[in-house]
């Protein structure tokens, strides 16, 4: 019980102590740290799913012998194709894209437009 306890608590307090960096902030980041951060926050992902679940799959398929990879590889292209789809089929999951910005609007001016009638 300890353990889930001290299991779940560390990565809570580091996620909230990390978002708490916001509060602090006087003015908006410069566009080179912007992009430095989310790829560092990409890289970080990255290792972890390759470390954390990658790597424990291949090893729990070790029976399959020469192909003890390919749940690994399906599963995770699978994962791949599954959020390109999402994200194309529902365009309002990226709303501060500026190239979606015109149909958000648009999207809003027909709702308020529908809703005076």
């Amino acid at each position: 019980m300890t353990e889930t306890f001290w299991g779940i608590l560390i990565p809570f307090l580091g996620t909230s102590l990390g978002a708490a960096c916001v509060f602090f902030m006087r003015r908006a980041l410069g566009d080179l740290v912007q992009r430095s951060l989310a790829g560092f926050a990409a890289g970080v992902m990255v290792a972890a799913s390759v470390w954390s679940l990658l790597i424990p799959a291949i090893e729990q398929s070790e029976k399959l012998g020469r192909f003890a990879f390919f749940p690994a590889f399906a599963g995770f292209w699978f994962g791949v194709l599954f959020l390109l789809a999402l994200d194309h089929l529902l365009f309002l999951i990226n709303i501060s894209e500026p190239t979606r910005l015109l149909s958000i609007s648009y999207a809003v001016f027909c709702f308020k437009k529908q809703k005076k009638t």
